[in-house]
């Protein structure tokens, strides 16, 4: 039996990917200073892989890339870059940037979430 709504289980979702985004910020601002750190960023290709089925992308022209949302990953190391002579990779403005994106995108979620507790709180109690 499915007790909430699908935008109840979508809003979910987007909580727990934000809360492993502001995990993997942190880590990055917390080795900033850290030799030969590489910089993490969250894959969202787990976070659509477990939307299943109701996720359909086509191709407007064969240069696209193919869609898929069969992929593990979650958290992904950018190798490539090096910022500084110690090898490491974490650029603070931008990670900062990351942050506070992120966490109004969190708000956001919260705030929509809450909506919808009390709208249900509100069918529970007849409307009083």
């Amino acid at each position: 039996m499915k007790l909430f709504s699908d935008s109840i289980t979508s809003l979910e979702r987007g909580l727990d990917y934000a809360a492993l985004k502001q995990k993997t910020i942190a880590d990055n601002i917390a080795n900033v200073d850290t030799p030969n750190y590489k910089s993490r960023e969250v894959s969202f290709k787990r976070i659509l892989s477990n939307a299943g089925e109701t996720l359909a992308a086509n191709r407007t022209d064969q240069r696209h890339f193919e869609f898929s949302a069969s992929s593990d990953g979650t958290i992904i190391a950018k190798r490539n870059l090096t910022y500084n002579e110690s090898g490491n990779n974490v650029d603070i403005d931008q990670e900062m940037s990351d942050l506070a994106k992120n966490q109004i995108y969190y708000n956001a979620l919260t705030d929509r979430l809450s909506s919808k507790f009390s709208s249900l709180t509100n069918v529970i109690k007849g409307g009083r």
